[in-house]
């Protein structure tokens, strides 16, 4: 169950140096929005999966839970109620904005995991069968 994949860590890496740029550089209203939204779930999906060997579909579920139960969360203004909203970056991470679109997004993302993560296991499926 514990593990260390390097595979995924990796990813990890690559994934939350995109998310940087995109935080930092893009500036529009699909790829910051929405892609960001895509990608943070996977971001989240490859740190879980570095260190817990966990069937892809379950990993992703409880990974996608998390992001929805964080997104409800700021519908409350989670960030003021903790006291935290005087802290700058903490309110940039932690997030402030609910949008019913980044529900959606997260869902997108998760898809896109499970459907990788078979065909994945497809194609290793068929390696070991030859």
């Amino acid at each position: 169950m514990i593990r260390w994949s390097g595979r995924y860590a990796l990813l990890a890496l690559l994934l939350f140096a995109f998310e940087v740029y995109i935080a930092l550089c893009v500036h529009d209203r699909f790829v910051r929005p929405f892609v960001g939204d895509v990608l943070v779930v996977i971001l989240l999906y490859c740190v879980v999966a570095t260190f817990l060997r966990l069937p892809p579909s379950k990993l992703m579920a409880g990974v996608l839970v998390f992001a929805w139960i964080v997104e409800i969360l700021q519908y409350f203004d989670y960030v003021a109620l903790l006291g935290l909203d005087r802290h700058r970056l903490l309110s940039i991470v932690m997030g402030r904005t609910f949008q019913w679109t980044d529900l959606l997004a997260y869902t997108s993302g998760a898809a896109l995991v499970v459907a990788l993560e078979a065909l994945a296991q497809r194609r290793m499926s068929r390696r070991l069968a030859a």
